[in-house]
């Protein structure tokens, strides 16, 4: 991923420096675990614990230009490096294990760190959620569907949606995340030709993770597929917060807008401008996320035990999906955070149909009155058109209106037109989703 897009601490994990560092722990794991089952010497695991070093990536890759193959790159690197008195030990690194058995469960603990990285961000963006949902759970705006006015409901109804949904993804990331914290040392076909089953859960142990109950000479990508599909949800309920926040940015809106600094220019020819561009970044790095599972589904299906095709894949994805919705988690909690939010420009959208917003509660009351429900719509629909055609108030079409008014008392229209009564269940709605 571009620098750009890259946030440090997830970049780190991702560095060649931390994944030799890993392909090393497992090594060690490994080598210390066949000596407790003593398949090699303590002595030779011991000083393979002391003195190996994670190798310069600049080596691996000179070594990878003669060899062709980085695992053993690796390991050469490693090796030549060992001081003296540990050169014999080095024969034992490695010692029964196939590439993949490295390279799947180093895998597996990088994940892990990018996964506790992504659970940070997604725990931030929901407090910042929670925070601004109350503070606007009784800011009425008006409710659109289809992008047009509907019913009234309140600003912090639509933040308390939000937080739901990434209440949601963080369970989705932590059964995702737990699908993909698994080890193999099964080796080249999954047979455990050379190592037991007994060794493998010994390694893994040592390293935090659970052993695939089976697998063929890798981790079978189903887990990765699922894995990275997940950041693809979480991507697009990041994409629809954002996607919303531009429209109510629109200047024939204008009820909230991204925060806009002193000195920050929104266009080279027109100096009015404030623009999305935050919110404009978000939908668009979503529509890249998403794109990376579809590749996560693709490598699924790999010939026989093992092929190669899906390594140069996950080279890219992983890395770029892990980083992508890091970097997006943050701009969305920036922007939920900064956010400028109009209450009274709300006020006067609500208002801007005058008095449509009712026409359900209206239709109601004379359905409850006794009037049939296709007899009462076409009445409220008769004055509702009225409203649209000649800008009248509705309110006062309902009350000139003798069909209406011969079936309902007053206090009865104007409790059809009482906004309080329209959001009499916000209480309820927060206690459910805050359970406070």
């Amino acid at each position: 991923m571009i620098a750009r897009y890259t946030r440090p601490a997830l970049g780190r994990v991702w560095s060649d420096e931390n994944k030799l560092a890993k392909w090393l722990e497992v090594e060690l794991a490994a080598a210390e675990a066949l000596a407790e089952c003593g398949q090699i010497p303590k002595e030779a695991a011991q000083r393979l614990r002391a003195t190996a070093r994670p190798p310069a990536p600049a080596r691996v890759v000179e070594l990878e230009q003669q060899v062709r193959h980085d695992v053993i790159a690796f390991t050469m690197a490693v090796v030549e490096a060992l001081p003296a008195e540990a050169r014999e030990a080095g024969r034992y690194l490695h010692y029964g294990l196939t590439s993949s058995d490295i390279l799947d469960t180093a895998l597996a603990l990088q994940l892990a760190e990018a996964n506790a990285l992504l659970r940070a961000g997604l725990e931030r963006l929901a407090a910042v959620l929670k925070k601004r949902a109350h503070e606007f759970k009784d800011t009425p705006m008006v409710g659109r569907t289809h992008g047009v006015h509907a019913e009234p409901t309140t600003f912090g109804l639509k933040l308390a949606n939000w937080y739901s949904e990434i209440e949601r993804n963080r369970e989705r990331l932590a059964r995702a995340a737990e699908d993909v914290r698994v080890g193999k040392m099964s080796g080249a076909v999954g047979t455990f030709a050379h190592l037991a089953p007994e060794i493998e859960e010994r390694i893994c142990a040592r390293l935090g993770l659970q052993p695939a109950a089976i697998s063929s000479q890798v981790v079978q990508r189903d887990r990765l597929a699922h894995y990275v599909s997940t950041l693809a949800v979480i991507a697009s309920s990041l994409e629809k917060i954002a996607l919303e926040i531009r429209h109510l940015q629109r200047t024939e809106v204008r009820e909230a807008e991204e925060a806009f600094g002193a000195a920050q220019r929104g266009s080279s020819a027109m100096p009015h401008k404030r623009n999305p561009i935050t919110a404009e970044q978000i939908c668009g790095l979503a529509r890249l996320l998403r794109a990376h599972a579809q590749a996560a589904l693709e490598n699924v299906a790999l010939w026989h035990e093992r092929d190669i095709s899906h390594s140069s894949v996950e080279r890219v994805i992983l890395p770029d999906a892990t980083i992508l919705l890091d970097y997006m988690l943050d701009r969305t909690a920036a922007l939920i955070e900064n956010l400028r939010v109009y209450p009274e420009r709300m006020k006067a959208n609500l208002e801007l149909t005058r008095g449509l917003v009712f026409s359900e509660a209206l239709l109601l009351a004379l359905i409850r009155q006794g009037v049939a429900r296709e007899e009462a719509y076409a009445w409220v629909q008769e004055a509702a058109m009225k409203v649209w055609e000649k800008n009248q108030d509705f309110k006062q079409l309902v009350l000139a209106d003798s069909r209406i008014t011969g079936r309902l008392a007053r206090e009865e229209i104007d409790a059809a037109f009482d906004l309080r009564h329209q959001l009499r269940h916000v209480d309820s709605i927060f206690h459910r989703v805050f359970k406070s």
